[in-house]
């Protein structure tokens, strides 16, 4: 069976504090490194490291050695972004430049007992040991290896957010699949057999807060940051939470068909693509699909199921059946003049994928008769 590590990055809140000290040296070390590898040219960590880390550890010889390590890490990867993002037109900056309240931690300089929930974090000249405060150790942490961390500053605290790792065995795949179709209110998955059709609701959550920051920057308050953060935070853990919940039926829905294989659309660059009105292109920046597609991917490769991206162009407007163009007749449905096949447009981007998948793995064709749509509330 083939193996895949399934990584996955946790965000744990601390109880307690870090000195403010650690932060201002290790901002003022990543941005002497950053300054220097832009003035060289320098995106090798190897290069970076043997170039500067003799100088700073004599320069701060209270910070322990491994965060002049993660420092040159971070530099290089923060440089090499720059240089892309600038190529393509992004940036305007003259230089790079991190203002961020971050750390990057390596296992020497944090660790986690699992079993009392608590974490140490290296500081200057010392240790310190802080409680985390996100309820109790979490199942799917079993059995996963710890990696690097990021300590992070934030308004209301201090958060420590760890990549957890696990090698997993994926299924053979059988031939048999199901695709999912993610739309800005809903979402529809199924198989030739049958597909569903669960409203996420999505649209009107992230309308809601949006107006509601709106509101607050016309009309500035002392306390405008604090609830734009809270309003921020909540918006995100009820968005997640309807992620969670649609990826757990998606995984159950492949295991109960017995396929070995979920497929997504490939949306690359869709933001970039489409240039409609401002509401709308306001409205599809603040749709957050890809994050959706990261949770099925990571839960199905956990449940051993194989994620695979098929090409998403013309799957709502093109005939799964004949390959025509389609038109619509009525509230999303579709009707094709060639062979007459009329449809709601989420069952015909599944069949369309399905199809495409099928016609690249040389398996059987799609059934031509219409799946039956199951529809849903809010997942």
């Amino acid at each position: 069976m083939p193996l895949e590590t399934v990584k996955l990055t946790a965000s744990l809140k601390l109880d307690g504090s870090i000195p403010e000290s650690l932060f201002s040296t290790y901002r003022e070390v990543l941005g002497q490194l950053l300054d220097y590898a832009w003035a060289n040219g320098i995106t090798s960590f190897k290069r970076l490291k043997a170039e500067k880390y003799h100088e700073l550890r004599v320069r701060h010889p209270s910070l322990p050695s491994h965060f002049i390590y993660t420092a040159c890490q971070m530099a290089c990867s923060i440089y090499k972004s720059f240089r892309k993002l600038r190529k393509r037109g992004l940036v305007k900056a003259e230089k790079p430049l991190f203002k961020k309240r971050v750390i990057m931690l390596d296992d020497h300089l944090f660790n986690i007992d699992l079993e009392s929930w608590e974490a140490s974090i290296a500081v200057e000249n010392g240790r310190a040991k802080l409680k985390l405060l996100h309820g109790t150790y979490h199942e799917k942490f079993k059995e996963m290896k710890i990696g690097q961390a990021w300590l992070v500053k934030t308004e209301d605290g201090f958060y420590l957010k760890v990549v957890f790792s696990k090698t997993v065995e994926l299924a053979e795949s059988n031939g048999r699949a199901i695709a999912v179709d993610i739309n800005e209110n809903n979402v529809a998955f199924g198989s030739t057999e049958r597909v569903k059709n669960i409203g996420t609701g999505e649209r009107a959550i992230r309308t809601a807060y949006f107006l509601k920051r709106r509101r607050l920057q016309l009309k500035p308050r002392l306390n405008e940051k604090t609830l734009m953060a809270k309003y921020k935070g909540r918006e995100r853990r009820r968005v997640e939470d309807i992620y969670h919940k649609l990826a757990n039926q998606i995984v159950d829905e492949a295991k109960g068909l017995k396929a070995s294989t979920i497929l997504l659309e490939g949306l690359a660059n869709i933001r970039r693509r489409i240039r409609r009105s401002k509401a709308i292109n306001g409205r599809l920046n603040r749709w957050s699909f890809r994050k959706l597609q990261e949770i099925i991917e990571y839960k199905a490769k956990l449940a051993g199921l194989n994620v695979t991206y098929v090409d998403a162009k013309g799957t709502s407007s093109l005939c799964p059946i004949c390959g025509g163009k389609l038109s619509p007749n009525g509230y999303r449905r579709l009707k094709c003049s060639r062979c007459g096949l009329e449809e709601d447009r989420d069952i015909i981007a599944v069949k369309n994928l399905l199809r495409r998948y099928q016609m690249d793995v040389g398996a059987s064709p799609v059934h031509p008769e219409s799946p039956p749509m199951i529809r849903g509330g809010k997942g």
